[in-house]
């Protein structure tokens, strides 16, 4: 039930992000030829850290630029994100838009990470593909524009797949992560851990990898619809459970405190990466959990690490950890 060797070609825009990277490595891993989105495709080759692709010039926001990027792929992974949550209004439509338009000149399939911001607490705790969006955010409304458009393309023919995933991390996580962004200090040894919400509630983490993997996994296949979304569960842990993680790989007991909200609503007013930090301040305050039964119908298992592992990779991308012994730097 998988593409047949001589199509496996992808496009992979935001291949220098965290979700289009990972999935960039596990489409090479699997054997696909993989081009690479940058407008500045010299630069991205010699600091992405990721060998084996081939960059190549273009801007997301150019659509006849994504468009001949494009040309004889039967795979279009859209991984593009506005850099520190900037700008999500005016930059997540229209590289959509080009995205879109590529893949259909390209007869290829559209694969896109979804995420929970779509949803509002009247969905919560159990998330299924089919619960009501009515998002409570900015930023959970232009999700469910995005995902709109998605399924306005695939009714006029484009094969769309969505998978959505609780907060990414990962070995390579990017700054656009609340682990690096608000729970650890990038660079420092892991001694504290800064906590956003209630330690006794759950909450929903995607390891870049395990995600990669499932959307790849499901991509191959010849056996899906046009239009099609799965949940996956990932680490669903309470702040206690994360935090007796994180001690665990970190090799002692860390010291954890809550996030300060009231001086990121402070901040809110002058920098937009706070704001947009605040408006998902409601996802920590109450379980949030993803149905993943679809997904295990469809694949028999859920790809999952075990979530010391996960940690540790992603503690050591983000330079909390010491780097293994014998392995080399990404």
């Amino acid at each position: 039930m998988t593409l047949k060797t001589q199509q496996k070609l992808a496009l992979v825009i935001g291949a220098t992000g965290g979700i289009g990277g990972a999935v960039a490595e596990r489409l090479l891993a699997g054997g696909w030829r993989v081009r690479a989105l940058h407008r500045n495709p010299d630069t991205a080759r010699r600091t992405s850290g990721r060998p084996g692709l081939d960059w190549v010039k273009g801007d997301a926001m150019v659509e006849a630029e994504v468009v001949a990027a494009a040309e004889g792929v039967s795979l279009v992974a859209h991984g593009a994100n506005p850099a520190g949550y900037r700008n999500w209004a005016g930059l997540q439509m229209p590289m959509l838009a080009s995205a879109i338009a590529a893949a259909r000149a390209a007869d290829a399939r559209l694969i896109f990470p979804g995420t929970v911001y779509n949803f509002g607490p009247d969905a919560f705790p159990n998330l299924t593909e089919d619960s009501p969006q009515n998002p409570v955010t900015r930023k959970g409304a232009i999700r469910v524009q995005m995902e709109a458009a998605l399924k306005a393309a695939s009714d006029e023919g484009l094969k769309v797949l969505i998978v959505r995933a609780g907060d990414f991390f990962g070995p390579k996580t990017t700054a656009n992560s609340w682990l690096a962004a608000g729970l650890v200090k990038v660079g420092k040894p892991l001694a504290s851990v800064t906590y956003p919400g209630p330690l006794s509630v759950g909450h929903s983490w995607g390891y870049l990898p395990d995600v990669a993997e499932t959307m790849v996994r499901l991509a191959e296949r010849d056996d899906l619809s046009t239009f099609e979304v799965f949940h996956m569960c990932g680490h669903t842990v309470t702040g206690d459970e994360l935090v007796a993680a994180l001690s665990r790989v970190a090799g002692r007991k860390l010291s954890v405190s809550r996030l300060p909200w009231f001086a990121v609503r402070a901040m809110a007013p002058f920098n937009e990466t706070m704001r947009e930090m605040l408006e998902m301040r409601y996802l920590w305050e109450t379980p949030v959990l993803l149905d993943n039964a679809r997904l295990v119908t469809r694949l028999g298992a859920e790809p999952h690490t075990p979530i010391d592992e996960a940690l540790r990779q992603a503690l050591v991308g983000l330079r909390v950890l010491p780097q293994p012994v014998g392995q080399m730097a990404a």
